[in-house]
């Protein structure tokens, strides 16, 4: 009983209906993982009592036959989520003690489910970064390991990356803002969707930039990401840009059959310097597609250099705006005053005390480009950037392109501190393969297809039509098959 952790969200749903477990020993063997991962720094908060609650709860669902797919399967929940009377700190300073009063929707329709919440799982401070370095609780760290070099589970979903990969819970939920799914996903040698903007609730879930922000599952397989975001998503009218749209049984679309399909390979994504391994890889994948019937074409998204540079723009003036709400009024930390001190002082020792350096970077540069004078120069520009790329990918969908495959991050995990003193602007490139995504609105996933020449897991996305996430997790079922990705970090920890 002690791997029970180490069950697919598939097999476990199996094996609690045919009553050869419980949830509550599910439950106990991921708990028992959690207690001996601190070196990992995924969980940041912890849940035990509530946990065993839960699945005891779960186990009567399942005894009476009243049991969705997800009934009695143990979670962690990322940080940013909103979860009632549990810390919730998006990994900042300033929201220290905040224990919300309500349930994000996605929390709330994952435990509608009968799901089990494990605990709180590290990230970069408000979303905020791409190596889970930038957290107050101090960073995650990658499973997986080469010369003993410390590495980075991706950011900023990183906490959520190392728990699945080390097999700490079943799945657990992340965020993707610019790539805060796939890029951990990719790095820890698991599967992350972010869906179609609009598919998941915004409700409850922390904000970095309202316009990108999309909250998705990280799972151990395709088949689980299926099951795992049928349970998250629908419609929620308390967020105005959650879509009305009807849910698909997610992992009934999960055919194998790929054939006549046609995939889209970018040529504006083989950048310049790209390792070997990564540009094999990729060309390896569309081998196994093309293997499975379906038709490969080469495809231009010309737009593509001015992603980075826009999102850098627009994501941070949404920060600006959302994060103006923190102030050391309402909830979370407030500074101490010395004598004389007035509100502007309050405002200001507050949020220089509460937010980190990232943040405070970013918030900065929002700040800049929605000023009077750089409004047009900056922010404008930025948007109308975003507008063509959004069209190159619906002038590639017009011509019946189905999926476009791309390479999830320039490289595999680099080691902490490798990137955090450097020029920032080097930690931003690791988001090249996945800005596209948020700009343009579109379901994208992460499927680890393969090990570089250190060992270390390499992961190929694919990105989709939009509302079609059934059929992309279809292709993305049919090449995980094909690549055969068994391989799983050593534990050291």
């Amino acid at each position: 009983m002690s791997d029970l952790n180490k069950l697919t969200i598939a097999e476990a749903r199996d094996q609690l209906r045919a009553k050869e477990i419980t949830s509550q020993e599910l439950t106990q063997s991921c708990l028992s993982a959690i207690d001996g991962a601190d070196a990992l720094g995924a969980f940041v908060h912890k849940t035990h009592d509530l946990a065993m609650s839960q699945a005891q709860a779960a186990d009567a669902r399942l005894a009476a036959g009243d049991a969705p797919d997800m009934c009695g399967i143990p979670l962690g929940i990322k940080d940013l989520f909103c979860t009632k009377g549990v810390d919730s700190q998006a990994a900042s300073r300033i929201l220290q003690g905040f224990k919300p009063e309500y349930e994000s929707t996605v929390s709330q329709n994952l435990l509608d489910a009968g799901t089990v919440m494990l605990g709180k799982l590290n990230m970069d401070e408000f979303a905020m970064g791409s190596s889970n370095e930038t957290s107050v609780y101090g960073n995650a760290i990658n499973p997986w390991k080469v010369d003993d070099r410390a590495l980075t589970p991706g950011g900023s979903s990183g906490g959520s990356a190392a728990a699945v990969a080390a097999d700490l819970c079943l799945a657990a939920t992340g965020t993707d803002t610019g790539g805060s799914i796939r890029q951990p996903a990719a790095f820890t040698g698991i599967v992350g969707i972010k869906p179609t903007y609009g598919r998941c609730s915004r409700w409850g879930v922390v904000a970095f930039a309202s316009s990108l922000d999309q909250a998705g599952p990280m799972t151990k397989t395709v088949r689980d990401s299926a099951i795992m975001l049928e349970a998250m998503c629908g419609h929620d009218p308390k967020d105005s840009t959650s879509a009305d749209l009807p849910v698909p049984n997610f992992e009934a679309m999960l055919t194998g059959d790929i054939r006549g399909k046609k995939i889209g390979i970018p040529k504006e994504y083989r950048m310049e310097g790209m390792p070997a391994e990564i540009e094999a890889l990729w060309s390896q994948g569309a081998d196994m597609l093309r293997d499975a019937g379906a038709e490969i074409v080469d495809i231009s998204l010309p737009h593509t250099k001015y992603a980075l540079p826009a999102y850098y723009v627009i994501a941070p003036a949404e920060a600006s705006s959302n994060l103006a709400r923190y102030d050391g009024v309402r909830f979370g930390h407030r500074a101490t005053l010395a004598a004389g001190d007035g509100i502007t002082e309050m405002y200001e020792k507050t949020r220089a005390e509460g937010f980190g350096p990232e943040v405070q970077r970013r918030i900065m540069i929002g700040t800049y480009v929605l000023s009077a004078g750089f409004y047009d120069a900056y922010y404008n520009r930025a948007r109308r950037v975003r507008t063509l790329i959004k069209k190159d990918f619906e002038d590639v969908f017009a011509t019946g392109v189905d999926a476009i495959l791309t390479p999830a991050t320039p490289s595999a995990a680099f080691g902490l501190g490798e990137m955090t003193d450097a020029d920032p602007v080097q930690m931003y490139l690791n988001d090249v393969f996945t800005v596209t995504v948020n700009l343009a609105g579109l379901p994208g996933i992460s499927v680890p297809t393969g090990l570089d020449s250190t060992g270390l897991p390499l992961g190929l996305q694919l990105i989709g039509r939009p509302w079609e996430e059934g059929d992309l997790l279809n292709t993305a079922h049919v090449l995980e098959q094909a690549a055969g990705f068994v391989a799983k970090p050593q534990k050291w920890w």
